[in-house]
């Protein structure tokens, strides 16, 4: 069987490509902040598999490099992890929010955006992070995963595409059918943990 992934915008069939960021990271990824956690989580496993990297640290050790804006932050989260881990503006937003309202950081006007600083409150638990950023933490084995991951969805999508656009109805049916049941296994993973 032959498939090629098409992009979010390269296709008539939209209903069948790839969301933005998918499977890791940006709007199609699973849940706030990405992969792993939602914003300002401060415990959890650091490093290895299952880590759940520290979107609260992860602000703050950057900002002790220089003030950046929310997107910004975005992208060097995404550079420094190789495109593993990008949190969700829906991640990183609020984590700023709560941190300037807690008075570790302040907001600067540059330009037409707004940038962010440390405060003096802010600078110990910033130093505390840098000495072990969580975009540290995400070793060979995660990106090992995550591209395990990719290959499978790409795929999954290929075979997708063919059933949808090749099948009978009932064939049709029967892989809805799999892939509800395929989803309800995947949490159930999650909920052994």
């Amino acid at each position: 069987m032959r498939h090629h992934h098409e992009g979010p915008h390269g296709s008539r069939h939209r209903g069948f490509s790839f969301p933005p960021g998918f499977p890791f990271g940006g709007p199609g990824d699973f849940g706030p902040g990405g992969p792993w956690g939602g914003p300002g989580q401060r415990g959890g496993r650091r490093g290895g598999r299952g880590g759940r990297p520290n979107v609260r640290a992860a602000v703050l050790a950057l900002l002790l490099e220089r003030p950046m804006h929310g997107y910004e932050m975005i992208q060097e989260l995404d550079s420094r992890t190789n495109g593993i881990w990008r949190p969700s503006p829906g991640s990183i937003y609020p984590t700023l929010q709560l941190l300037e309202d807690e008075g570790l950081i302040e907001p600067e006007t540059e330009g037409s955006r707004k940038s962010y600083r440390l405060t003096a409150d802010g600078r110990p638990e910033a130093e505390t992070a840098a000495q072990n950023p969580p975009w540290g933490n995400i070793g060979d084995d995660t990106m090992s995963q995550v591209q395990d991951f990719r290959d499978a969805a790409v795929g999954i999508m290929g075979a997708l595409k063919q059933v949808g656009f090749n099948g009978t109805p009932e064939q049709r049916q029967r892989a809805l059918e799999i892939l509800n049941e395929t989803k309800r296994k995947l949490y159930a993973i999650l909920a052994d943990e």
